[in-house]
């Protein structure tokens, strides 16, 4: 059941919502954990065990920690929590590499993987350690634990959210009209984002990523790149919107976790911007307790490699996924080493081209199956391409609403953007009047806000209506 499906917009979330308005405040964590248990069988029948494993265990632990905090406790808490995530995710991956390093094949049998077991385990591994550091105090409540690690909003796919964020407001939260209004309206732009945007750039970037490398001409990869790199941007932002909104229906206000990262003027500026639960996760239990910055400079630099490696294997079981993390590691190194003061003496346009450049080609290899095909992409980017183009016309793949999509969305992901998203603020916004003529202004704002959300409702039901949809491209993380 995905966001973006008939079953969860038409049934499922009226239906819950609608509750939440019925029922006794005292009754809504029960009501949302109810809920989010029913959403989570519904797409893994066999994975809600492991689900339900997890927030007992883990409630366990924060109990036991809350009477004595000792380090072994901990110690075993993560490796149980992390043991968990490797025998589902990356027991087959090491089987496979180890049986080459030896010379023999390995039976390592595949495990299913569950959907958001990234997700939901890593929130239980901030919550462990931050019960331990003092942080936060053991949950008090079972029901707002599972709640807490189940809320499905984010269980499957994100951000990230830390329990000293939202314990306060798993006990005194309101549900409101408007909060339901405001969190409408951020559902209302996610869901956009996903149905006309990244679905339609899906299209060609599935079609141009599964074709032979000796077949690519070099605007088709530069098409393939493009479209994925724009697909990634708005699937998963469009999912950490529908999340928030969904959250704020609840009563609940989520970190954000996106900021223009296509706006970006280094790597380094990128990820402050980009998936900032999971690079913010990883600054705090990976890179600080590692030294963070208060080492010497070559510890530094290698600590910034090792998050990034386990960046990239977090995203997934694949020599590509590693490679991804050590080349944006690399950069980030680069960076420190004087290459940011550089760019800042280049200029601000110069320094955003060269971190699109950078992103896009690693957007390479984060898509590509193999290293050998990522390989091949980035040759052809490069002007080295087998392909001429005649048998795989760009034409054939640069559709009209394929170019539109690349239009509207290259706008208003990167810097040529941010007008328009200081505009959409003030048209989504709720300025208040304060004065003879703000009556009408605020009014005149209304109506723009509701018929430009009325538009994009209308648009994306039409796609919802007339074509099949993709699955969010990090339900496989």
């Amino acid at each position: 059941m995905l966001f973006s499906s008939p079953l969860f917009l038409f049934r499922f979330l009226p239906f819950v919502l609608a509750l939440q308005f019925v029922l006794p405040r005292a009754s809504h964590n029960l009501l949302l954990l109810t809920a989010s248990l029913v959403f989570y069988a519904w797409g893994e029948p066999i994975g809600v065990g492991l689900l339900v494993g997890c927030i007992a265990v883990n409630f366990g632990f924060g109990q036991w920690l809350g009477r004595r905090s000792r380090r072994w406790i901990l110690s075993l808490a993560v490796i149980v929590n992390l043991g968990v995530l490797i025998a589902f995710k990356y027991a087959h991956f090491l089987g496979d590499n180890l049986g080459l390093l030896l010379g023999q094949r390995l039976e390592v049998p595949t495990l299913p993987l569950p959907l958001g077991i990234s997700f939901f385990t890593f929130q239980a591994v901030s919550y462990v350690i931050d019960v331990y550091r003092g942080t936060v105090p053991a949950a008090g409540s079972l029901t707002a634990f599972a709640l807490y690690i189940a809320y499905f909003p984010q269980a499957i796919a994100g951000p990230i959210v830390r329990y000293q964020d939202v314990v306060h407001q798993m006990a005194h939260r309101r549900v409101t009209l408007r909060g339901l209004a405001a969190g409408s309206q951020r559902f209302i732009v996610g869901l956009a984002k996903k149905l006309l945007l990244a679905d339609t750039l899906a299209r060609p970037a599935d079609a141009l990523f599964a074709l032979p490398a000796a077949e690519l001409s070099l605007g088709l990869a530069w098409l393939a790149s493009t479209c994925y790199a724009l697909q990634i941007y708005f699937d998963f932002s469009g999912y950490s919107d529908m999340a928030i909104g969904l959250a704020r229906m609840s009563g609940f206000r989520f970190r954000e976790n996106f900021r223009a990262p296509y706006a970006a003027e280094s790597i380094t500026d990128f990820w402050r911007r980009w998936h900032i639960s999971l690079s913010t996760w990883f600054r705090d239990y990976v890179y600080i307790p590692l030294g963070g910055n208060r080492c010497r400079p070559l510890r530094v630099y290698a600590n910034l490699v090792i998050v990034f490696v386990l960046c990239g294997l977090w995203h997934g079981a694949n020599w590509t996924f590693l490679v991804w993390g050590l080349y944006h590691g690399f950069f980030l190194v680069v960076e420190r080493l004087g290459l940011s003061r550089w760019l800042q003496r280049l200029g601000r346009l110069p320094s955003h081209v060269y971190t699109l450049l950078i992103v896009v080609f690693g957007w390479v290899l984060f898509r590509a199956e193999t290293l050998a095909q990522a390989g091949g992409i980035i040759e052809a980017m490069l002007g080295m391409a087998a392909g001429n183009g005649e048998v795989h016309a760009v034409g054939l793949y640069l559709t009209n609403d394929v170019g539109l999509a690349l239009l509207v969305g290259g706008l208003a992901a990167t810097a040529p953007g941010s007008w328009m998203a200081g505009w959409a603020a003030a048209v989504v916004g709720f300025p208040r009047p304060t004065g003879r003529a703000e009556p009408l202004r605020h009014a005149a704002l209304a109506v723009a806000r509701l018929t430009w959300l009325g538009g994009l409702l209308v648009a994306a039901g039409m796609v919802l209506a007339a074509s099949t949809h993709h699955p969010f491209i990090y339900f496989r993380f």
